[in-house]
């Protein structure tokens, strides 16, 4: 019992230098900025308008679109991605975390950070129901949707159901879930995990760095504990009226599920399409890029066109 408690406490030692170490070498690429008592990190690149705004999916950040489709789409236009609370290089945020929080957390560092619309709302997996969320409720901010592999409402349990906390609930401390992140264990398996399969070598080390964290487990936990949440609020917006939408599905799926959910979210929109990055999996912007850079562009070039008209 003594020696395992001593590796215990030798872990947790490890863990915490590293992570002061990893704070010291990955400095945040973007901006700090405060949405009421925590800071959420946003990076913005490139120049002009629209802006895409970028929500990554369940437990995911930004780091995983700026390896290669950030960098492309600012060729264009100026793309913003973030963290969300508890991610990459954000700081946590308050219970529950769910579809409409991140919502507002997401228009408050907008607002916060300056960055002026119309936006182009790019939502990956999960992130499609907040980018569903805000469609809806600051409709006249959004010129554009691109829903990449996005979760669909159907997908809820009603069995799994589960009982709104507080809105001003804090944040979860750490569970036992968490307690290999808090040992150093999940830091050590990083590599065989291959947490950065897919990212580019620049942003790749800082990926695992952050992801590996005490803090990253938790708030992937509490994520997925507030997804019936999500999906009940996303089911609530029913259309997106005129603002155009972009679907961009995985091809080659034999779940006929999937393909049926990913052609039902065209309904959301009267000016909606759907194309395919036949050559990828669910993370179409590390398997295939290049597919998820031309909807997001197709995107921002229609909406120009409209504005010309």
């Amino acid at each position: 019992m003594a020696v395992l408690l001593g590796l215990t406490l030798l872990g947790a030692l490890y863990e915490g230098v590293a992570e002061a170490a990893d704070i010291r070498a990955y400095p945040a690429p973007g901006q700090m900025v405060d949405v009421g008592g925590y800071r959420l990190h946003i990076n913005c690149v490139g120049t002009g308008s629209p802006t895409v705004v970028i929500d990554a999916g369940l437990g995911d950040w930004s780091a995983s679109w700026s390896s290669w489709v950030q960098p492309d789409v600012a060729r264009t236009t100026r793309v913003c991605a973030y963290d969300r609370a508890g991610l990459g290089w954000s700081e946590a945020g308050p219970l529950p975390r769910t579809a409409e929080r991140f919502t507002h957390e997401l228009h408050t560092l907008l607002h916060n950070a300056r960055v002026p619309g119309p936006y182009v709302l790019v939502g990956h997996s999960s992130g499609g129901l907040t980018v569903r969320v805000f469609a809806h409720e600051y409709a006249a901010e959004v010129a554009g949707v691109v829903l990449v592999e996005s979760m669909h409402p159907s997908q809820a349990k009603p069995s799994g159901a589960a009982t709104p906390r507080q809105a001003t609930a804090p944040a979860s401390e750490l569970s036992i879930y968490t307690l290999p992140a808090r040992i150093g264990l999940v830091r050590l398996l990083a590599g065989p995990l291959q947490l950065a399969s897919g990212l580019s070598p620049e942003v790749a080390n800082a990926y695992v760095a952050f992801s590996v964290t005490p803090r990253s487990l938790q708030t992937s936990l509490d994520e997925g504990q507030g997804m019936p949440e999500s999906l009940a609020q996303a089911a609530a917006v029913t259309s997106f009226g005129t603002i155009p939408l972009i679907v961009l599905s995985r091809g080659g799926d034999r779940d006929q599920d999937w393909q049926r959910m990913q052609s039902d979210l065209l309904r959301l929109s009267s000016n909606s399409r759907q194309l395919i990055a036949d050559q990828s999996g669910h993370n179409i912007q590390l398997d295939q890029p290049k597919a998820a850079v031309g909807a997001i562009v197709t995107m921002v070039e229609q909406i120009r066109r409209q504005a010309m008209r």
